[in-house]
């Protein structure tokens, strides 16, 4: 017995330790990079599928799953899952019919909800199976981003071509609500104490606040310049959105829902890459860390992460990263 736990010693000490990192999804590359969180160097690379689009962290820190959206030729219909626990493994999970995945987000339970715009579902997705455990059709459209109530039992999936939000009971499989958002709806969040859901118009330059039981409209606030993305401080108290044509980030007071900053997300040194909205900065993914210190913008036209001081509101740091960074995440070594 004694030499079998001294081999998982020696096994464990060859492992990586990758401590506390920012993932990244590169779309344009087909990888994940993991950045260091003190310093923003790459201290690991993964191969994924085609597209990389969105990422999602299990809630004990074990796995990384990133969904293979595909490309203008090849529609994706797999998930890359990154085991931690076990050094780094990467594995391929098949979503079968259900084709261009892109939203995905962990339930408490360690399930998946992910969105399949090819196929116009969600599937719920055991990781630690690979296997597909439900789909759920959620109508014609273009189900894009997916959010998830804090006890895991709904979904609030948005459709970009119909410009709603739509709400969904995961055991039954039943729509139970539907939005009219705005035209574009895209980014999708759900306030930290389940009682809003935020959604991102980005064809009106609009923000949808409802009320996450009833679908009641509270407010409509304004974020010009193409909104795209939205996540909440883990406080609740603000709500941040990046606004991709304008290049910005719209910072909300969530309580007062009154826009208390709007930051330029641009390096003017930066050589900006032709993407499918044209040559500039192009912020799109944000990720806010879980103690509220720092937020996180993908700047996909410029290859870039920026690095925002939540208690100033500005910009102290830009990481480099791969070709097109879009998707972002954190895992921290001691979750």
């Amino acid at each position: 017995m004694k030499r079998y736990f001294m081999a998982f010693l020696a096994l464990a000490a060859m492992l990586p330790a990758y401590g506390d990192v920012l993932l990244v999804g590169n779309k344009s590359a087909h990888t994940l990079w993991a950045l260091d969180l003190a310093t923003g160097e790459k201290t690991a690379s993964f191969e994924t599928g085609t597209g990389p689009h969105e990422v999602a962290v299990s809630p004990d820190g074990r796995l990384a799953v990133v969904t293979n959206y595909g490309d203008r030729e090849t529609e994706g219909n797999s998930l890359t899952v990154i085991d931690w626990a076990g050094g780094g493994a990467v594995r391929t999970v098949s979503l079968g019919e259900n084709t261009r995945p892109h939203g995905v987000v962990f339930r408490a339970d360690g399930t998946l909800v992910v969105t399949t715009e090819g196929s116009n579902r969600i599937a719920l997705v055991d990781p630690a199976q690979d296997q597909v455990l439900k789909t759920i059709d959620v109508g014609e459209g273009v189900a894009h981003m997916v959010a998830v109530s804090p006890q895991g039992g709904t979904a609030f999936v948005t459709n970009i071509s119909a410009g709603t939000l739509e709400k969904v009971d995961l055991s039954s499989g039943k729509i139970t609500g539907v939005l009219r958002t705005g035209k574009g709806a895209e980014g999708v969040a759900v306030t930290p104490d389940g009682r809003e859901v935020w959604v991102t118009n980005r064809g009106d330059d609009t923000v949808t606040v409802a009320d996450a039981r009833t679908l009641e409209v509270l407010a409509t606030l304004p974020s010009p310049g193409f909104p795209i993305r939205i996540a909440f401080t883990p406080d609740g108290t603000h709500a941040l959105v990046t606004n991709a044509r304008a290049a910005t980030l719209s910072v909300f007071d969530a309580a007062s829902r009154t826009t208390v900053r709007t930051l330029e997300i641009a390096d003017p040194e930066a050589k900006y890459q032709p993407t499918l909205l044209g040559d500039s900065a192009l912020p799109i993914g944000v990720f806010v860390h879980p103690d509220g210190s720092r937020a996180y913008v993908a700047i996909s036209g410029a290859n870039e992460v920026a690095v925002i001081d939540t208690s100033r509101w500005e910009i102290v740091d830009l990481w480099q990263t791969g070709r097109e960074p879009d998707a972002l995440g954190i895992r921290l070594a001691g979750s």
